[in-house]
């Protein structure tokens, strides 16, 4: 496993993260806490130090299950999100649908000393806000009460995470710059650049880290969907239009000359390392559902990193689309529009 620094923090987080929303919001799969806390403590044995959550995945159930796994290990760096009122609104959620948000400092408050009895912990280590809007990176007074966490040892950093829809620029651009965050969690992978390419812009000038969910773009760069592939019913894939799965396999197929140069390697491990060819990239947040698919991941670190080369013609691909009708990138905003993903 390879470990990178968070911005300007002492941290060090693994390359490969963790991400609890796979076994806490019963969105992938239905997890049972003790089968969550078994995979959390495996990825440790992994590698795996730096972990995800947020207190809206399961209403609390990500942060319960961390705290679970591990209490107030220091070797373990704890991420989690607030932003989100389920405390008040929790029985609304339908599905991925949004609930509304609060980012005054007296949510934020009540937010992160929820979240620390949940952890067992004494202090997160990556706080962020969840999916703020525009005027929420305007407003000051969000920003001192984070920094008053800070000074009184509740939080060692924060940042934002950003989403649920592939969008966001202007508020990851304006939040590195005028902000002072450690860390910026984005959609980002080879078949999703943008808007990601400017917020990794606006984090490596402002020494801030990026941190890459979705790195594997739901699944079409883990190399296991055919036309064929069906969803269950309670998958948030199931509800994409039928052109995501369809466009997606034809650009997945012109990234076969990656697997050719790397015999034995997976296209999950080499979707991982792709983005980690950025050093702006602290870490990523792979979609993990068992043991299996966990060695597969923390496994990217063993293969060979992509050539200039390489990059460059994943990038010839991107900038044209791999040669596909472009109608698939609206309807790929249409469903992110349309589900609300709080995540």
């Amino acid at each position: 496993m390879e470990y990178r620094a968070l911005g300007q923090t002492t941290l060090r987080p693994s390359v490969v993260g963790f991400g609890l929303w796979t076994l806490s919001t019963g969105w992938w799969g239905e997890y049972t806490d003790a089968e969550a806390v078994a995979l959390l403590r495996d990825a440790r044995d992994f590698g795996i130090n730096f972990f995800d959550a947020s207190d809206s995945y399961g209403n609390g159930r990500s942060e319960q299950q961390l705290g679970e796994a591990f209490g107030n290990d220091a070797g373990v760096i704890v991420a989690t999100k607030c932003g989100y009122d389920f405390y008040t609104h929790g029985d609304e959620r339908r599905g991925q649908r949004e609930i509304p948000q609060d980012f005054s400092p007296a949510h934020i408050r009540r937010a992160c000393d929820e979240s620390l009895r949940r952890l067992q912990r004494d202090r997160i280590d990556f706080y962020q806000l969840h999916n703020p809007k525009m005027d929420t990176i305007e407003r000051d007074e969000t920003f001192a009460c984070l920094d008053d966490l800070v000074r009184e040892g509740k939080i060692a950093s924060y940042g934002v995470a950003l989403g649920p829809a592939i969008g966001w620029e202007a508020e990851g651009v304006k939040a590195a710059s005028d902000r002072r965050i450690d860390g910026m969690q984005i959609i980002y992978n080879m078949l999703e650049q943008d808007p990601g390419r400017a917020q990794i812009a606006a984090c490596r000038a402002a020494g801030a880290s990026a941190i890459a969910r979705v790195p594997h773009s739901s699944g079409l760069l883990e190399g296991h969907y055919t036309i064929d592939t069906t969803f269950a019913e309670n998958d948030h894939r199931r509800h994409r239009p039928r052109a995501w799965l369809v466009d997606g396999l034809q650009k997945v197929e012109q990234l076969q000359f990656l697997l050719d140069a790397r015999p034995g390697a997976t296209l999950g491990q080499i979707a991982l390392r792709w983005i980690l060819a950025d050093e702006a990239l602290t870490t990523t947040l792979p979609n993990i559902y068992n043991r299996e698919q966990l060695a597969e991941f923390a496994g990217a670190c063993d293969i060979a990193p992509l050539t200039a080369d390489e990059l460059a013609r994943v990038q010839r691909l991107y900038d044209t689309n791999f040669g596909i009708a472009p109608h698939i990138d609206n309807a790929r905003a249409q469903d992110a529009q349309a589900t609300g993903a709080a995540r």
